[in-house]
């Protein structure tokens, strides 16, 4: 019989039901070791906790997290709630000694982000944070192809995550707007584009960046004729250098009318580049210099059952896994984890970087400088 590991989700808004259909799916794909079991559920009001709880699967509701985490019935916190309670949650869990499981960005501030750290690891718990993109077996290939000097020497990086969920001047104030919930378009999204060029590339050692705020009041939802203040930023850009020694360029904005995911990459080498979009994320073209010049081009490399664990979801190639089978494989990580085997790559440390580079950016962009890390 499988251990079971008792899930306490908080929050069920878009990434709280994803990560419970994650929970759900994960024992059908893989075989592991552990069962995980949707125990409990918190949402800001038990109302609303308990028809999530009902939509989802769980055992159980109710609207307070505190509650949640002191219960001697959940192992595992997962936090999906907004970006300024992941702190305070997850502190509380690992002072209890429980594993967590956090979507990003994992705090609002480095500073904060390195006291979650240092928790986790006095406390000796598994943490995972949900850079779910990076699951992505064409990712895995991309850095075996970077580590194995297929490409040869690395000389450039170029990286974006745009989309346009906030190009509307009449889309009400939100928590992603509030200023003690950190950064803007450049947590909210970019992280993941820099989480993907670390995965990919290493250590970002220095940056200098131009953050601006394009739409700086915004009304106040169910109050279209009272507007507040925007204090965070809409779109960032950044020149980065990596401590392997390449350079590149890092652009994320949640103002890019007509773009739903544009979270793509260019890694250009001394003997070839490869080139992603989420928007294609079955596919990564790669681009092999040739003696022969008159047959050069990029080729696509479509994810297949040769690129794990693509064939764990689909025997075929070319029939494509999606976004939320992403979540499953980073769930399959924390459990297997969880079991005893390797950490999983986007824990609480490797968060922790990636918001060092966020924090850098503002402080760049707010000095005028470049900024080493």
């Amino acid at each position: 019989m499988k251990q079971p590991v008792r899930i306490g989700l908080v929050g069920s808004g878009f990434m709280g039901r994803t990560h419970a259909l994650g929970f759900r799916s994960v024992g059908a794909v893989f075989d592991l070791p552990l069962e995980p079991r949707l125990e409990l559920l918190a949402d800001a009001t038990p109302e609303l906790a308990a028809a999530a709880a009902a939509r989802f699967g769980f055992s159980r509701a109710i609207g307070d997290w505190r509650a949640l985490v002191d219960d001697p019935a959940v192992d595992l916190v997962d936090i999906t709630a907004p970006n300024a309670l992941h702190a305070p949650i997850a502190l509380a869990a690992l002072a209890r000694g429980k594993p967590v499981y956090c979507e990003k960005p994992l705090a609002p501030t480095a500073a904060e982000a390195l006291t979650m750290v240092n928790a986790a690891e006095r406390a000796g718990v598994v943490t995972q944070v949900g850079f779910n993109y990076i699951c992505n077996p064409m990712l895995a290939l991309a850095r075996e192809m970077i580590e194995s000097g297929e490409l040869g020497q690395i000389w450039g990086f170029r990286g974006i995550h745009a989309e346009d969920f906030m190009t509307d001047r009449r889309s009400p104030w939100t928590w992603r707007l509030d200023p003690a919930g950190g950064a803007g378009a450049i947590a909210d999204i970019g992280s993941h584009i820099i989480g993907m060029a670390r995965f990919l590339l290493g250590p970002i050692e220095a940056l200098c960046a131009d953050a601006e705020t394009v739409i700086d009041r915004r009304p106040m939802l169910g109050k279209p004729e009272e507007m507040r203040a925007v204090e965070v930023d809409d779109q960032v850009r950044l020149l980065v250098r990596f401590a392997r020694g390449c350079r590149g360029t890092i652009e994320t904005s949640w103002l890019s009318a007509g773009r739903k995911m544009q979270l793509e990459f260019e890694v250009i080498g001394e003997r070839g580049a490869l080139v992603f979009s989420q928007e294609r994320f079955n596919e990564l073209r790669y681009y092999k210099v040739e003696a022969d010049r008159s047959r050069n081009g990029f080729r696509t490399i479509t994810a297949g059952p040769e690129h794990p664990p693509y064939g764990a979801f689909c025997i075929a190639g070319g029939h494509q896994i999606g976004f939320n089978d992403l979540k499953v494989i980073e769930i399959r990580n924390l459990l297997a984890a969880l079991a005893g085997g390797p950490r999983p790559y986007a824990d609480f440390r490797e968060a922790y970087e990636v918001q060092r580079v966020i924090d850098g950016a503002l402080q760049s962009s707010r000095e005028e400088r470049w900024v080493r890390l």
